[in-house]
């Protein structure tokens, strides 16, 4: 089961997939993305391309211990986002050639379906309120969203009230089943982290992500110290080494991106480092339907598994969406806030080639947003 070729796709509005074709005709898909750097991880899918082409595809492990180590530097986000694409693809295949789900070759299920969740949006408490009863009424029973705008380190009494307000009046909308991420981004400083969380316990967030930029990691533990709210991390963390920092800090869930984190290999490994400290999984997922094919397949198999995020509703994009390139988009029906186990072999779905090669004739360009505070100095996206 020789790979024969290697290809990537820079697909609207913001994701790149990558198709890895076998001399057997079997092919595997994968998503290897960092968001604003899509040139950039293509590149490096095509410098391990150089090694891949004409190896077995089913030797999965080998393969990510060269494409990780061999190249002697190591780890970043753009090499494990590309290592992760071709992961993902490898084990595609895998289960195409077994004719199983990915979960049944990491051990079986555990569940049946995958609780997920949807974002929510709005300017003011009385928009999040709203499309809180819009999500409810889509059949979610968990929503996220980041109450925290442009702040500075040490921000106002305004400010901080009004990420308060925001958050109480979700929490009255919803009521006590519903379940409320925050996600902040990294915006706070440790100052504001201590100062902030505490004024919010009362309304018993499920937990509150990346409150901290990943580098300043080494204060969680004053954070968690300081109040109730689990705290969650992990999108910008790419392999077992960096989950080794945090883990035993403090931290109550563990968010690893199946585009970023080395795949569904690391990812099923950081599933269960967590799980031997008690800590929750709850994969990182703003991206294409594979990065959340190969998050449901490694959700399946992890006793630990918390929540599911998902792009729709994001706000980081416009233009086609997590079903548009699929072959059938029922496999991610969410009407009841959950998705069913999927059943097909490999990743569980099937992506509609002829689009995705139509898409990539005009290319993203999708870029982040550059903030700056009041004297033009620069501020945390």
């Amino acid at each position: 089961m020789k790979i024969t070729k290697i290809e990537t796709f820079q697909v609207p509005p913001r994701w790149l997939f990558l198709r890895m074709e076998t001399e057997s005709g079997l092919v595997g898909w994968g998503e290897p993305i960092v968001e604003g750097r899509a040139e950039t991880v293509a590149a490096a899918v095509a410098e391990m391309s150089d090694y891949l082409i004409g190896e077995d595809a089913s030797t999965i492990e080998d393969h990510w211990q060269v494409l990780t180590k061999g190249g002697f530097y190591r780890g970043g986000p753009v090499l494990s986002s590309a290592v992760a694409g071709i992961d993902q693809a490898l084990w595609d295949i895998k289960g195409k050639a077994l004719d199983v789900p990915i979960y049944e070759l990491l051990g079986g299920p555990v569940r049946e379906k995958v609780r997920m969740y949807t974002w929510i949006q709005g300017a003011s408490p009385e928009e999040l309120a709203n499309s809180t009863r819009e999500a409810m009424a889509e059949g979610f029973t968990a929503v996220k969203f980041c109450p925290a705008g442009k702040l500075a380190p040490l921000d106002t009494a305004a400010s901080i009230r009004k990420m308060v307000k925001s958050l109480a009046a979700v929490r009255e909308a919803g009521g006590e089943e519903l379940d409320i991420a925050l996600d902040f981004h990294g915006r706070f400083s440790p100052a504001m982290s201590r100062r902030v969380l505490p004024l919010m316990e009362e309304y018993l967030p499920i937990f509150a992500e990346e409150v901290l930029v990943p580098e300043l990691s080494g204060d969680l533990s004053l954070i968690a110290q300081g109040t109730s709210i689990p705290l969650a991390v992990g999108e910008r963390l790419y392999s077992r080494w960096d989950f080794k920092t945090v883990l035993g800090k403090g931290v109550s869930v563990v968010q690893p991106d199946l585009s970023h984190a080395g795949g569904i290999s690391e990812v099923r490994r950081i599933a269960a480092m967590a799980e031997a400290y008690g800590v929750q999984l709850a994969p990182h997922c703003p991206l294409g339907p594979i990065a959340l094919a190969a998050s449901l397949q490694v959700d399946i198999a992890s006793p630990n598994f918390l929540l599911q995020e998902q792009s729709r509703g994001s706000g980081y994009q416009e233009g086609p969406d997590l079903f548009d390139y699929l072959e059938e988009p029922e496999v991610f029906n969410m009407g009841t806030g959950y998705i069913a186990r999927p059943v097909a072999p490999g990743l569980g779905i099937g992506i509609d080639e002829e689009k995705v090669r139509h898409a990539a004739l005009n290319p993203h360009r999708w870029r982040n947003s550059i903030w700056r505070q009041n004297d033009n100095s620069f501020l945390e996206w």
